[in-house]
């Protein structure tokens, strides 16, 4: 996967984790920084399930699942 197209995933995923968690955007750079430390998190996640994704999809929905996890965590650690 092109760096450019891993960085458009993330910026979409933290978007998106963004309207699920907070019901807000954090800016394009705090989007994609959310994105991509998510799709780390979210590609471990879907392993330990025994699932893999593969395809654009698939990559969207992992990346979102993984920055959603992502700011859970924070909005826990952070009360």
């Amino acid at each position: 996967m092109s760096l450019i197209l891993f960085l458009i995933i993330g910026a979409l995923a933290g978007w998106l984790a963004g309207q699920f968690m907070k019901g807000s955007s954090f800016g394009l750079l705090g989007n994609m920084a959310i994105g991509v430390v998510g799709s780390f998190i979210g590609g471990f996640a879907i392993g330990l399930l025994g699932f893999s994704s593969s395809g654009l999809i698939a990559s969207i929905i992992t990346a979102t699942l993984g920055a959603c996890i992502l700011l859970y965590l924070a909005q826990y650690l952070k009360s």
